[in-house]
Parts: structure tokens; sequence; C-alpha cells
């Protein structure tokens, strides 16, 4: 019997395309799903800067009346994985894959194409066992499934699961795309994509998709809510029988302190010493001072989009705290310039303790992991979250907000808690991080506690092989619900 096989459909993958964890997820996902033995497809656009794959095919798709020259590139990922390059270029060969500032107009249009012409290249293949769309940018996948291929002699009654990486992201348009959508009116209802007297796609695959999941399960409890549901809890209480929460893992490969290539020198959770050395090489990356005193002080790591959802304004509200905290501080990320701004003034106050790096680095971001003690995550709201895990994993203790997939993998320090990793703060509030953040800092003096702190984490499993089992059972329910009709 032929493997059953998941064509995985989304905007970006590593390491084709990234702008945020969506694309991590993608690049190790089918990766895990081949190890398990399904076969793997995920196909995302070929971007202006994207040179990778083979050309296999081309022929025209055809979307609300308009026809594009779509050529397939294949582009091996692994053993039994593989990824489909869907290139056109006058939609995909942009400044910026999303837009600047704003979605860009056509912004429909771009990722319906994307969606048709996987699902017709697949077709051509003989059709996979099952769909997975990830965010709004393949939410029509499902849609299309349930209306334009319901009766074709491969596609139809294909299974399909959704997945929600974060609802703040919609896909809303104007309602007159449907018809350029190859869509028809009587979609145009509460119960299908119709959203405020417009569309949104991502409600539309939420609604149509077999099976619905997010990244985290206590993000699918509290989406559920008006406080994080960003104005789809009632869409989603009313499929909450086919919602689950499945967490994001961490490729493992990559993310290794035994054997990390950005390091200066690595370590395990029995022979912490390589940690030392990657901590004075982070001090001497951001120019901090490099005397007994600085490296016997806390430094606090904080890699992030500088937005509010990252709980910026927090900090922000204690900024003024923060130097006179025994500790050092690294900052590496972009985002709302009124951020950048705020830790570029920080570190050029407090030089010797300050470090702030504008932008994004790899090779910095695995030695930040390595080399700080506490990793900071204050966010407002956080589906997964994937640094916490990488920190855990690095021996760097997490200090986070209890929300989405932090408060699933960080357990705060309490006297009677054995689960204990992190640090652990409820209320959104800037003293309240501050809090946090000096509980931490003053248990980072007694070393044996704070050892079996760095074990627990490091000894937890947040590979992908654990999250991609979760899939495969959900692959497996949404193919028997199918069957059973």
């Amino acid at each position: 019997m032929a493997p059953r096989s998941v064509l995985i459909i989304g905007s970006e993958a590593l390491p084709f395309a990234k702008t945020g964890g969506l694309a991590d997820v993608l690049g190790a996902l089918p990766k895990a799903l081949a190890q398990l033995g399904w076969r793997a497809t995920v196909a995302l656009p070929r971007y202006r800067d994207v040179h990778d794959g083979t050309l296999v095919e081309r022929f025209p798709i055809t979307v609300g009346g308009v026809t594009s020259d779509v050529g397939f590139f294949e582009a091996p990922i692994s053993s039994g994985a593989s990824a489909l390059l869907v290139d056109v270029p006058s939609l995909y060969h942009r400044d910026s894959i999303y837009g600047i500032g704003a979605d860009y107009p056509d912004s429909p249009r771009r990722f319906a194409v994307l969606v048709r012409a996987a699902l017709e290249f697949a077709a051509r293949r003989g059709g996979p066992t099952l769909v997975h769309a990830h965010d709004w940018q393949a939410g029509l996948a499902p849609v299309y499934l349930k209306t334009l291929y319901a009766a074709h002699p491969v596609l139809g009654g294909t299974p399909s699961v959704m997945t929600i990486h974060n609802l703040a992201y919609q896909g809303t348009a104007a309602a007159d795309w449907l018809p350029r959508l190859d869509l028809p009116w009587d979609l145009l209802t509460v119960e299908q994509l119709e959203y405020w007297g417009g569309i949104s796609l991502l409600k539309g695959g939420i609604n149509s998709a077999d099976l619905v999941t997010t990244v985290s399960p206590r993000y699918a409890e509290e989406i559920q809510t008006p406080e994080f549901g960003a104005g789809f809890d009632g869409i989603l209480r009313r499929r909450r029988d086919v919602l689950t929460g499945i967490l994001n893992g961490i490729d493992t490969e990559e993310w290794d302190p035994a054997c990390d290539v950005f390091l200066p020198a690595r370590f395990t959770a029995e022979d912490l010493n390589g940690k030392a050395v990657c901590k004075r090489a982070a001090l001497e990356a951001y120019g901090l001072t490099l005397d007994d005193a600085t490296m016997g002080r806390p430094l606090v790591g904080l890699i992030s989009r500088m937005v509010d959802q990252k709980g910026f304004d927090l900090i922000e509200a204690v900024a003024g705290d923060l130097p006179g905290l025994d500790a050092s501080f690294v900052v590496l990320g972009t985002g709302d310039p009124r951020y950048q701004r705020m830790w570029e003034t920080l570190a050029a106050a407090h030089p010797d303790r300050i470090g702030a790096r504008i932008g994004f680095d790899e090779r910095l971001a695995h030695l930040i992991e390595a080399g700080a003690d506490l990793f900071l995550m204050p966010s407002r709201f956080e589906p997964c979250g994937l640094n916490q895990m990488y920190s855990l994993r690095y021996g760097t203790v997490p200090v986070v907000r209890a929300v989405g997939g932090l408060a699933d993998t960080v357990h705060d320090v309490t006297p009677r808690s054995r689960l204990s990793n992190g640090f652990v703060f409820q209320e959104y509030t800037g003293e309240a991080m501050l809090g946090a953040l000096k509980r931490a800092l003053a248990l980072y003096g007694d070393r044996r506690r704070w050892r079996a702190l760095q074990a627990a984490g490091m000894q937890a499993d947040h590979s992908w092989d654990r999250s991609a089992r979760e899939y495969v059972k959900i692959y497996e329910r949404a193919i028997a619900k199918v069957a059973s009709g």
C-alpha cells in the first residue's frame, strides 16, 4: 500500500522564505512527518529571492477569469519530504512577501493562485491523502475542497485540516472578491466567509475544514474568549468540537547546544562549562564590560519583534527601573520605531549594562540563547512561542507571562512545584513583569537551585517528533471523519 501523503500549504517555510515562526513550523513539520512514514509536500510561493528547486512542470491556472502561467519547482527537504515552489513572477516577485506597511491589495488573488496551483499540481500526481492549510493565506484550501473540487475525480472528498498560527491575522477583504476567487455569492453568510460585511479567508478555512488546530493547548482555549479571540471567539466556539491545540516543536538539530555551529563553545546539561564561554562572547559582541563582576551578574536576553503583542509596552513602562537591576541586558530585534529608539537610548545611557542591536542576525540569536542566563518574553498574547523553548534547551531560564504556549511550556518556580523551569507572571502590567524578573535575579545566586532549573529545561522534549505524532493523530481523525460521512 502506498504511504499516506499530506499536502501542506502556507505562505513561508524555511529554508526558502521567513518572516516569522510560521516558516520554522513549515520547515520542520514535513521532515518530522516523513520520519513517521508520511509523504509530505509543503507548497509555498517562489518569491523573488528564492532560487531553489528544479522546474518540473508548467501550466496555466485561471482564477476569477485571470490566467497565470505557473511554473512548478520541486526542492527536496529530506527523505520523504519536499517543497513545491509555485512561481508566478507577477504575483510573488515583489519587494516584500506580504506588503510594506499593509497587505498588498491583490493579496486574496496572490494566495488563491497559490492554493489552486498546489491543488491542481497534487491532483496531477494522484492527489494527497489530506490537505493541511496554515493561516489565512491558505484558508481557501478547505473552502475550495468543499466547493470547486467537491466533485473532482481526484480531489473530491479529500479531508482538510486548518491550523491557526496567529488569530490576529484574518485575511479580510471586500465581499466583491468572492467572484474574483471563483466562489459563489451564497458563501457570503455568517456560517461561511462573511465577516462584518466583507469576507475573511481565515474564517472560510475554519468553517470549511474538517478539523481545526492551533499551536498550543492553552491558545486553543484562549481564542474562544473575547479577550483573545480577536472577534473570532464566537466562530471558534461554534467549532469547538473540532478544535485542538498542538504545541509546536523546535528543530532540535539546528538548536542544540551540544553541536551548535554558531557557538564558540558547546555544552550539555551534564557539562555547562561552555555556557560561560558563550556568555563572555555575547557580552563581547555587544561591547559590554568584560570583568569578573559582569560575568558574575545575570545576563538577560531578549530576541523579538519590538511590538505591543510581545509586551514591549510593559518594558517601556518600567524601562527606567531596568538599569538599576543587578543584571545586564542584550537585545536583538526590529519593530516599532518607538521601541527601537527606547532600547537604543537605554544602551547609549548605560553602555556597561545594556546592549541593543536593531535588525536580525542568526548567529547572534544563537549566541544570545546560549550565553544569556535569563530570557525575557512578556507577551500580551503568544499562540505558541519558540524562543522560550530554545531558551529551555540552552539552559537559559525563561521569564514569561502566563499566556498561550508560554503557559504550556514554562512552569513557575514555587515552593511546591517539582516541574519548575522558569518564572511566570499573570497580570499584564510592567510591575508584574518586573516582579517576576526580580524573583529570577534573587534566585540566581543559589547555584544549586539554579542548576536544577537549567537541568529541568534542558531535559524536556520539545522536538518536532512529539508534535508530528500529534498531527498524525489529527490527520487520522480527519480521514476517519470524512470516510464516515
